[in-house]
């Protein structure tokens, strides 16, 4: 456990549709209260199955468990290092209004083809920053938020990174909202869990998990593949022993159950 005061107490800017955990700064690390549920659960287990995935570590934020002290309360929660350095992270919100004086969120949603959101996303993203393969990062992305059903992704919080004249892609960080974490508004635990993920839908730019991840697909090809079955998944929850079994057995039910809907992404 560890604790923090309101010195540590910070701020990123960066906004979720649901409101915002109490964040803490302390050296390189970053810690993150639960707010709704089990958001730090979420981190951890994503993270956790990302690592038996084709992807980098470069290319995703590694979460740790903490629990959390703040004004004698004791949250549940996560930690995980500064990945950032000397470089600041920009929302793609602030970007756009930086660089065109306009929101994304306006734009794309003005937009009424789903495939061409997602195509003037990433066009201009590559315009403003000159990125390349910025499509091929929001594939990967989108991928993740489907198959753990990660429904806070918006232009808030889909970030880069910039020293002030070059511009850089961030790890995929901030999968808080996944796997049904909401447990005190939109999921709670008394409801069916298999009714529940039917019910969750995507924010960043159409309402379905599947189309977006097959919008992505046509047009930035397969670009991440995944290595896990029950024994791991089990393993890696299993550990998580802050969190009652309630909890932690939904959770095994959820990834399995979206294991099962996206088997083509395994290898």
């Amino acid at each position: 456990m560890i604790e923090f005061t309101d010195i540590h107490k910070y701020d990123t800017g960066r906004r979720s549709s649901k409101g915002n955990q109490f964040k803490f700064r302390l050296d390189d690390r970053w810690y993150k209260a639960d707010y709704l549920g089990y958001e730090g659960l979420a981190e951890y287990v994503v993270s956790e199955l990302l690592a038996l995935s084709s992807l980098d570590d470069s290319e995703y934020t590694r979460y740790g468990l903490e629990q959390i002290k703040y004004k004698n309360v004791v949250f549940n929660g996560c930690v995980s290092k500064d990945f950032a350095g000397q470089w600041n992270l920009i929302t793609l919100e602030r970007l756009f209004k930086n660089v065109y004086g306009q929101s994304l969120t306006g734009i794309i949603f003005t937009i009424a083809d789903h495939k061409e959101r997602l195509k003037t996303m990433v066009d201009l993203v590559e315009r403003a920053t000159s990125i390349k393969g910025f499509g091929i990062y929001m594939n990967k992305m989108l991928t993740i938020d489907a198959i753990f059903l990660n429904e806070d992704r918006h232009t808030h919080n889909i970030a880069i990174m910039t020293n002030g004249t070059e511009y850089r892609l961030a790890p995929i960080f901030d999968n808080g909202a996944a796997l049904l974490s909401d447990t005190r508004m939109d999921y709670p635990l008394t409801d069916d869990t298999y009714s529940l993920i039917n019910d969750v839908k995507p924010k960043t730019f159409c309402d379905s998990f599947t189309e977006q991840l097959e919008i992505s697909e046509s047009l930035y090809g397969h670009n991440i593949r995944f290595e896990y079955g029950y024994n791991e998944v089990e393993a890696i929850i299993n550990k998580a022993t802050i969190y009652d079994e309630q909890i932690r057995k939904r959770v095994i039910d959820v990834i399995m159950e979206t294991r099962r809907r996206y088997s083509y992404l395994f290898g």
